[in-house]
């Protein structure tokens, strides 16, 4: 037979009943705050909540702007971002318009990204018509894949290998034009001149004329108005194929497949000058940790996708993926290679 509580019996069996109520709910904090299922829910992140913008900081169709709309392309199709995604074209300086707008007003903007190459190094680190602004003003998210410098001369010229051409430039760096789709002392200049330098050919003697990009600077070779060209395998692949030039070396670290199979590496050539010409996606310098864990994540996953895997055999893109702590160790050491190069050619800071 039970017997009833009643009186200071009955408010002991109460208080204990509230007790496990309440270790049933959550658990107790600092200061005796209770923690419940609900409140722990509310402190984990949503991002991303609105719309996100991917800037190609060069003109419409040009290989910043492809990359990022390849990007969202991919992304939006896998559903790794369920916000609306757009691309913004900024074009100005080389890039460098953006960069200085960029650094200076969206250092925390969760919702702005951009890609780039190396010429955002080169355009920090040049005397002239450099920018005090860089990768070190910004979140390096990935790499995501990389291009291969090349030097390639008309099909008709007399040279049909690189060391026969580079030794005449040893012996004589004026003889031969050099044509490039980017300016003195960027990219396509750049990717000669290293791997020249390392035969012992003088930088500065080499005539550089540049072009407003690839396909005036491949006028120029085709047209008799240059004798080398310097520029990268994704560019010169349909005119190797047809026979309009010869390929004499790619800076590659292994023969590349396809049309450029026959064609020997820097290395293979005994020549050390892996210049790496990368796209990568860039974030705000002081993006939130949610935010960057967000883009690690999916920016990986993007990398592992058979989808983006199509979509860069499609534009002649090589597979390169870092994440951001090794694009970040990466960015640093060609940041040094870019600065000696400069300093040689007597055109840096």
């Amino acid at each position: 037979m039970l017997k009833a509580v009643t009186g200071k019996g009955f408010q002991v069996l109460l208080a204990g009943v509230l007790t496990l109520s309440l270790a049933a709910c959550g658990s107790t904090g600092a200061g005796g705050a209770v923690s419940t299922g609900a409140k722990k829910e509310s402190t984990a992140s949503n991002y991303p909540t609105k719309p996100i913008v991917f800037v190609a900081p060069s003109g419409a169709g040009g290989a910043f702007d492809k990359a990022a709309r390849s990007v969202i392309k991919i992304m939006a199709e896998e559903k790794f971002v369920n916000q609306n995604m757009t691309v913004e074209v900024k074009p100005g300086g080389g890039g460098t318009v953006f960069m200085t707008d960029y650094a200076v007003n969206d250092t925390k903007n969760n919702y702005k990204f951009f890609v780039n190459s190396p010429s955002m190094l080169i355009n920090n680190l040049k005397k002239d018509g450099g920018i005090p602004y860089s990768y070190k003003d910004t979140t390096p998210l990935a790499q995501l894949f990389r291009d291969y410098g090349i030097v390639a001369v008309a099909a008709n010229s007399k040279y049909s290998d690189l060391k026969t051409l580079f030794n005449d430039l040893k012996a004589d760096p004026t003889k031969l034009t050099l044509a490039g789709g980017t300016g003195p002392g960027t990219v396509d200049h750049l990717t000669f001149i290293y791997p020249a330098s390392k035969y012992g050919i003088d930088p500065k003697k080499i005539k550089y004329v540049s072009y407003d990009g690839k396909a005036q600077s491949m006028t120029a070779l085709l047209g008799g108005n240059a004798d080398i060209l310097a520029s990268t395998a994704a560019e010169v692949g349909e005119f190797l194929e047809s026979g309009k030039i010869k390929v004499l070396a790619v800076n590659s670290p292994k023969r590349l497949s396809g049309v450029f199979k026959d064609v020997p590496t820097m290395k293979e050539l005994g020549i050390d000058a892996d210049f790496n010409i990368w796209r990568g996606v860039f974030g705000a310098k002081e993006m939130s940790a949610d935010a960057k864990k967000f883009w690690d994540e999916n920016l990986k996953k993007l990398s592992e996708s058979d989808k983006w895997k199509k979509e860069m055999a499609a534009n002649g893109w090589e597979a390169d993926y870092k994440d951001s702590a090794n694009f970040s160790k990466a960015l640093d050491e060609q940041n040094k290679i870019i600065q000696d190069l400069l300093k040689v050619l007597e055109m840096g800071k």
